[in-house]
């Protein structure tokens, strides 16, 4: 469901996939080839929501803001399932582990990995290139080129899913 709250609509990409059953609601931006999976909620009815080109938003996971302060996903991002991201800066081609919250003013540093399961606390920064996990977050190794390879691939395959569930959609309407 796509709609409108006091007047804001939501800015969705004509490349994007929404899955059927996912709720995108008031000022929320999705960028090219964004894929938001089953049963995703996005709501920009506190603050702005923008979500950048070939991000994808996995099933069950849920998007929200408090006041004044929006929530920013840069390009390239990798939200895991069932993932609550709240009034927060996820940094370009980061990956968000499945069953992870990261909480208001708390920034993902640009191609970090935060591990399933991971609580990032309000203001915590990780930085770039790294990985971090546990509840609170904690920083526990840089990366290698095989965790950039993987995060590469999830990422590829993600926009290559969401394209085929729309041109599905698209050929089961004509």
């Amino acid at each position: 469901m796509i709609c409108e709250y006091k007047g804001k609509h939501p800015k969705i990409a004509s490349s994007a996939y929404i899955a059927e059953d996912a709720v995108v609601t008031g000022d929320v931006t999705i960028g090219e080839n964004v894929s938001v999976w089953f049963k995703t909620v996005i709501r920009g009815d506190v603050a702005p929501t923008y979500i950048g080109d070939n991000v994808n938003i996995q099933d069950l996971s849920m998007l929200h803001q408090s006041p004044n302060n929006p929530l920013i996903l840069e390009e390239g991002v990798t939200v895991g399932h069932q993932v609550t991201l709240h009034s927060s800066v996820i940094r370009r081609n980061a990956l968000i582990g499945m069953g992870s919250l990261v909480l208001d003013g708390a920034e993902i540093g640009e191609e970090a990995f935060l591990g399933a399961g991971s609580l990032v606390p309000p203001g915590k920064k990780i930085p770039p290139r790294t990985l971090a996990l546990g509840r609170p977050a904690k920083v526990v190794r840089e990366l290698t080129e095989g965790d950039f390879s993987e995060m590469n691939r999830i990422r590829r395959e993600y926009v290559e899913k969401g394209q085929y569930y729309k041109n599905l959609r698209n050929s089961d309407k004509s």
